[in-house]
Formats: C-alpha cells, sequence, structure tokens
C-alpha cells in the first residue's frame, strides 16, 4: 500500500483531453508541469526556467544540475548529464546564482569534480514535480530523490551494493568552507559565492546529517584532495566527501538546511522544519501546501493542454520574491541584511524585478495572495531603512540592471488593492526619495532625474542610456505615486507635483510618425529615427514596443495619435507588420529580438514585458473584440506546457501572470488603479477562492476554440457593459458570466462610458468600482 500511495504522488498521470472532464478529478499538482521552459539556451529563450523543487515562496529552491558551475543555465532539457542537485536563489539565468551549494552521490571511485561526478541521465526516467524530483543516475547507478521546506530538505539516494559509495558536498568557488564530524554524522558549511553584489557579509550556512555511519571522509579543495586528516576547510573552493559500503537497493537518507544568519540558525531551521519527519512525511506536507495554494484557483473544462498550461504557469507566479527570513529561537521573524551585514527583525525577500513583475505577478498577488505581499510591502520597508532605498531588482541586494523607478507601482498597488497594517507613509518617503534622487547605481533612485524633473523628460543625448525608456516608465511611476498621494491625504502641491509629471510622457511622442521618439536636450527628436531600431532610446524593444507604456492615460495617448480609429490602426499595424529589426544598438541579434522575429506576430514581441499589456487596449478604443482575438491568440499560439512552452523569459512569474490573468478573462493594464481590463475567458468555468472568504465564479459555458468572442457579461446577474471590472467588486464575492459566440460582438463596449480609466478623462469612472 505505501508502494502504491509513493506512486500516486510522484508519478505525472497523463489523461487524454477526453478525460479532463467534470467526472474526472484531476489534482492541480498533477497537471502542472516544472520542465516546461526549460529548452531554453542563451540565443533563444523558451522560458529560461529550471525545475524548482520547492514550497511556495520558500527560502530555499532546489533544482537538478546540469550546467557547469557558475553558469546561470543550471539546468537545461537538452542536456545529457546532472553534476548534481543545487539549492539555489537563482531568479533568471541572467541574474545568476546566490548562497548555492551542491549535493551529489557517486559510486565507484571518488570522483568530486564537477566533471569527474557528472553522471548520465535520460528524461524518461526522470521525475519533476514541485514537491518531488526523482532521478536515475546511470553513471553511478543510483537513483537520486529530493523533497522540499521552506528552508530545509530530505534527499533519498538509493544505491547499488558497493563498497565504494559516496556523496559529495561541493560549497562551490568564491570562499567557501566545510567541516565533517563523522561521529555525528554530519557536515557544516557554508558558501559566499553570489553574482550581483556588493553584499556585505554574505554567507549561507549549511547543515546535512545523514542516517549512515561515515567510514571515510575526506576534504577537497577546488580538484584536489586535502589530507586525510583534514575535514575542515576554508578556501576558495571548498567540498566534502563522505563515504560508506552499501548494499543493493539500499537507502541513505539526507536531512539539510541552511540560513543566511549562522550555523546555529540552520540547525535551528532543519530541526523546525523537518523534526522527525521522515521522507515521505516531507514529501507529503510539501505537495499539501501546493495542494493549498494551488487550489485556491480551480478551472473546469478545457482541453489538456490549457489546464497543464494554465496550472504550470500558476506555478511559476508563487516563488519570487523569495523568503529571506527566518524564525530565531524565540519564533520571532529576523532577517540577514545584504546592506548591513546584520541581523534585524522583520520580514525581507529577494529575487525578482520591479521592471518585469509590477505589471501582472504583483497585482495577481494582490488578487489572489495579499498576506504574503502584505510581509513583501514589509520587507520593502526593511530594504529603505537598512539600505536607504528601495530595490527595483534585488539578487539579493540592490543590483545595477534594467530601468525605471517601478517600485513605485508595487507600493502603490498593493495599498490601492486594500492591503493594510504595515507602514505605508514610510513606504511613501521612500517612493518620494527614490523619485527625486539619483541612487548610487543607475538602477535605484532615478537615473536622468535632474533632467527628467526639469525637462519633463530624459534626454537622448547626454550619455544616459534607454532614454525614452526611462521618461516613459518615470511617467507612469510618477501616476503610482500621484494615487498613493491622493490615498493617503498628502498636501495638494505634493498630489499636483506627481499628477503633471505623470503627463510627461507627452513630451516623447512625435506627431509625424505618431510613435514614441527620443528627444535632445535642446527639445528636437533624435535622428535619424528608425522606430524598428532595439535598445538605444529604449530597453529590449523599439518604438514600436514602448510607445503603448502609457498605461494610466491611455485616452491621452489616443487624443495624440488623432483619436480611436488612428489609434487602432496603430495597434492593428503592430500585428501586420513584418518582424523587421535593427540590431545596430547591440552588435548582433539579442535573444528578444530573435523570439520576436520567429513567433510570426509582426512586431509583437510577448515574449518580452514591454509590450505584455498592448493587446487590451483595444478596450480603450471602442473594439474590445480585437482584444478577445489577440489575447486568445497569444495565449494559444504563444503558451505549451512543454520544456519549450514560454516564447521568451518567464521572468519570476510575469509571464506566467499574464497568461493566469488573460485565462481569466481579465488583465490589470494600469496597476495603481482598482480596475482590471476585460478580455475573454479561457475556460467554461474557474472559480477563484480569495483569502477573505468570498468567491469569484467566471462562467463561460458555451466557450471553446472557435467561440472567443464575447457576446455578453453579467455581474451578479446584471447586465455589464463596461470594458473593465473592479477589484472591489470581486472582493466582495462575484459571478461573472460570460455568454460566449464565434462573431464579435461590434456593438458591445463601443460606447465611451464603457471605457476603463484614463486619466486625462477620469469622469468616466469613480477608482471605487462603481
Amino acid at each position: 500500500m505505501k508502494k502504491l500511495l509513493l506512486w500516486l504522488l510522484v508519478s505525472a498521470p497523463f489523461f487524454s483531453s477526453a478525460q479532463i472532464s467534470k467526472k474526472t478529478v484531476v489534482s492541480p499538482v498533477d497537471l502542472m508541469n516544472p520542465l516546461m521552459g526549460t529548452d531554453s539556451k542563451p540565443e533563444l529563450s523558451n522560458g529560461n526556467t529550471y525545475p524548482a523543487v520547492a514550497v511556495p515562496w520558500g527560502m530555499n529552491l532546489w533544482t537538478p544540475q546540469t550546467g557547469t558551475m557558475g553558469n546561470g543555465w543550471a539546468y537545461t532539457y537538452a542536456a545529457d548529464k546532472i553534476r548534481g542537485f543545487k539549492q539555489t536563489h537563482q531568479p533568471s539565468p541572467w541574474m545568476n546564482d546566490y548562497g548555492q551549494f551542491v549535493i551529489m552521490p557517486v559510486t565507484g571511485k571518488m570522483k568530486f569534480d564537477q566533471d569527474g561526478r557528472a553522471s548520465w541521465y535520460s528524461h524518461k526516467s526522470e521525475t519533476a514535480k514541485p514537491y518531488y524530483y526523482g532521478v536515475y543516475l546511470a553513471d553511478h547507478d543510483v537513483t537520486a530523490e529530493l523533497t522540499p521546506t521552506e528552508r530545509a530538505a530530505q534527499f533519498r539516494f538509493t544505491y547499488p551494493k558497493s563498497d565504494s559509495s559516496f556523496i559529495v558536498i561541493d560549497a562551490l568557488d568564491k570562499g567557501s568552507y566545510v567541516k565533517v564530524l563523522p561521529k555525528e554524522r554530519k557536515i557544516v558549511g557554508y558558501t559566499t559565492k553570489y553574482a550581483r553584489g556588493p553584499l556585505k557579509e554574505f554567507k549561507n550556512h549549511f547543515v546535512i546529517y545523514v542516517d549512515k555511519p561515515i567510514v571515510l571522509a575526506r576534504t577537497f579543495r577546488g580538484k584536489a584532495l586535502t589530507g586525510r586528516d583534514s575535514l575542515e576547510l576554508t578556501s576558495n573552493h571548498s567540498g566534502a566527501v563522505i563515504g560508506f559500503k552499501t548494499s543493493k537497493g539500499e537507502k541513505v537518507n539526507l536531512k539539510v538546511a541552511s540560513s543566511f544568519i549562522s550555523q546555529e540558525q540552520a540547525e535551528l531551521n532543519l530541526s523546525r522544519e523537518l523534526a522527525q519527519d521522515n521522507f515521505d512525511a516531507t514529501m507529503a506536507k510539501a505537495r499539501d501546501r501546493w495542494e493549498k495554494t494551488l487550489g485556491r484557483i480551480k478551472v473546469e473544462g478545457g482541453t489538456e493542454e490549457q489546464q497543464r498550461t494554465f496550472y504550470s504557469c500558476l506555478y511559476r507566479t508563487l516563488f519570487f520574491p523569495h523568503k529571506m527570513y527566518e524564525l530565531n529561537a524565540a519564533n520571532k521573524v529576523v532577517h540577514y541584511s545584504p546592506y548591513t551585514g546584520k541581523v534585524h527583525d522583520g520580514y525581507r525577500f529577494a529575487g525578482t524585478g520591479f521592471w518585469d513583475t509590477f505589471r501582472a505577478l504583483y497585482p495577481f498577488l494582490n488578487l489572489m495572495y495579499p498576506a504574503i505581499n502584505k510581509e513583501m510591502q514589509e520587507g520593502l520597508i526593511n530594504d529603505y531603512k537598512e539600505g536607504g532605498w528601495l530595490p527595483e531588482w534585488s539578487s539579493p541586494g540592490y543590483s545595477d540592471i534594467m530601468i525605471g523607478n517601478n517600485s513605485a507601482s508595487v507600493v502603490a498597488d498593493a495599498y490601492m488593492k486594500g492591503l493594510r497594517g504595515y507602514d505605508i507613509e514610510k513606504l511613501y518617503e521612500a517612493l518620494v526619495h527614490g523619485a527625486n534622487n539619483e541612487g548610487p547605481i543607475t538602477a535605484i533612485g532615478r537615473k536622468g532625474v535632474e533632467y527628467y524633473n526639469k525637462l519633463g523628460y530624459v534626454p537622448y543625448d547626454v550619455n544616459i542610456n534607454e532614454n525614452a525608456a526611462r521618461t516613459l516608465e518615470y511617467a507612469y511611476d510618477d501616476f503610482a505615486i500621484y494615487q498613493l498621494a491622493k490615498a493617503l491625504k498628502r498636501p495638494q502641491a505634493e498630489i499636483d507635483l506627481y499628477a503633471k509629471r505623470s503627463q510627461n510622457y507627452r513630451n516623447l511622442y512625435d506627431p509625424a510618425t505618431g510613435l514614441m521618439r527620443g528627444k535632445n536636450k535642446d527639445g528636437k527628436f533624435q535622428a535619424p529615427f528608425n522606430p524598428f531600431k532595439w535598445g538605444d532610446a529604449f530597453t529590449e524593444g523599439n518604438s514600436w514596443h514602448y510607445s503603448w507604456s502609457v498605461f494610466h492615460d491611455v485616452q491621452g495617448l489616443i487624443d495624440l495619435m488623432g483619436g480611436k480609429q488612428n489609434f487602432v490602426k496603430k495597434l492593428d499595424s503592430v500585428f501586420t507588420l513584418p518582424p523587421v529589426f535593427d540590431d545596430s544598438y547591440y552588435g548582433g541579434v539579442i535573444h528578444e529580438i530573435r523570439e520576436m522575429q520567429i513567433a510570426n506576430m509582426g512586431q509583437y514581441a510577448h515574449g518580452n514585458q514591454p509590450i505584455q499589456h498592448m493587446t487590451y487596449l483595444y478596450n480603450f478604443a471602442g473594439e474590445p473584440w480585437k482584444t478577445q482575438y489577440w489575447a486568445r491568440e497569444t495565449m494559444n499560439r504563444m503558451y505549451k506546457p512543454t520544456p519549450d512552452g514560454y516564447c521568451g523569459d518567464e521572468d519570476n512569474g510575469q509571464t506566467s501572470a499574464w497568461y493566469v490573468f488573460s485565462a481569466m478573462g481579465f488583465y490589470p493594464v494600469c496597476p495603481g488603479t482598482d480596475q482590471y481590463v476585460l478580455g475573454a475567458p479561457l475556460f467554461p468555468k474557474m472559480t477563484l477562492e480569495l483569502e477573505n472568504g468570498k468567491k469569484v465564479e467566471i462562467e463561460a459555458p458555451n466557450n471553446s476554440k472557435d467561440n472567443l468572442y464575447v457576446q455578453d457579461l453579467k455581474l451578479n446577474g446584471k447586465k455589464h457593459e463596461k470594458n473593465w471590472v473592479g477589484h472591489y467588486e470581486l472582493l466582495k464575492g462575484a459571478k461573472l458570466r460570460f455568454d460566449m459566440g464565434d462573431k464579435p460582438n461590434t456593438k458591445r463596449g463601443t460606447e465611451e462610458s464603457a471605457f476603463p480609466y484614463s486619466f486625462s478623462k477620469p469622469q468616466y469612472v469613480t477608482q471605487n468600482g462603481k
């Protein structure tokens, strides 16, 4: 019976489309595929993900490691060999990792370096679940299994008969320490390896207990073993090997935990989270965590592929930012600070870039998991208090990459969506500080702020890269500050200042081309201008992508473009233009360009974030049926529950959150308002179980591949004519019933009274969902 239960837990059932029916109850955990997006490489991203084995928002994640030490592509689906099982905190391969170490079982010769210990494996003998990973390591005849908690994990290695069975613990380079205590069946150590810094006093301490007597113990430095009596080692690259005899089928179990605070805290994390649990008990608890977290959203109907894609995307939204806080001996929340190198009270999170995730990931948390985002907001307060700034990319401290001041959006949206119980005044202070100062690195505060505040834009010709993109994002961020300032009843002059700055996007609109364009310090547009040129004035995109980055004032952009008809034509052009590009700024084709080129959707570059909201803008111009078409088209063509299942970088849940929202039938075009702009739901029925105990039921009973157009919508039984639905309406509990058809309804949603909020015409709607 135990074997049957274990099989049910870890097996990956493959149900036909016909079996996904009302009579078939399939757990969301069994529908997701952690390998989705792993068939990637630097030249072409199909997700750039790795199979993350963890619990939601856990401090530590684990992954099989196919790449070499320090390679951001830790696991790639096309690889043939596994080099070990890595504790990771890596948000993306481009950011690389921090606080990692590796565990690997070996047999035969004592091979401990990353190439020597590597083993061939096959996906046919691999099982990847969020709560469990298992694989057969052919060269060692060992089956390796692991299962996680928030700050600990259990390993189970099934060995062959051998008098030379080993476990390698590699603390990696950049400064590390190991110590083997054979009598205690224990290995301790730390790693200081990180990719983005500087960080103060950074260490990830680990402790490992093995349930079998240690017969042999050695340490190694790089590729060389140390002396037989040297069981403690501090060096640039430290590691340990323990050995023993095994019988055929013998299982050796490891309990592992870590801490960013101290060795003692690592021991405490292990005893608290693993206690007396065996491997199967820990796995059952991890699975239960996923069942409860994923089970908050229930989909019914649709195809097997659609359900697998949905839950695989949902899985990706629940990791980053990850917890950096721990519970001390007094059960008090504490954290290591990368800014001070000390331990402080309170929450802290890390491993996300707001340039990506402000758009949909954080709004998704505010709708479905606000309690964890409340902790994240408290963590941001601690970032500001300890480091003097809000992070824009935390990995795990301030990272000098990407642009914008989008912490303003993350903070404002949480408060506007009803999160309370933390020091919002301190966060507002942090936003104002960041909005009016340059930071010590370009990615915090605002690079070019003096120009922006004086001229209303960051000039093209003052040696500040990606200046037009900065201007557009700063203008939206000023809107977010304006919204929060109003809510906090700040002085009117202060409110008016950020309202005025939110209109700075207008300074870059070029009426001659109908697009956004870099502008020189003297007020003249930069020339020559190629709207297909990537980079330069823009960030990982071109003018066709960034011209829509006026989230807060789409009506203002419509007016600039000469009205709704011209605006819609311009939107249509994105899909009908050929996927041509100018890569001269980069000196070669970057992967984001290639992903747009091969997608066969014209200039629409869904694989990167700047344009992902654009399909929903038809709602602001009276042609919502085009949103319905292009949202469904993007879901159908750009996402699959397969190793090549994404159309670009997944990016910490953002690209997944786009899919999850779009499958619900709405999307947060403008975080910082309480509105979701309507598209069309993907499934015949979806039920959202909100944290407040209320439910949102989204029904579209005649939904199908062909019936993708909304004919009519009822909200709580009443006809709903608007092209948006309010956050607070959903929080009360709501029932949305979509009548779907195979032809567009060109009359619904065409009146201006139906349009979503725009700063230029707030009279259309109010901000309380009425």
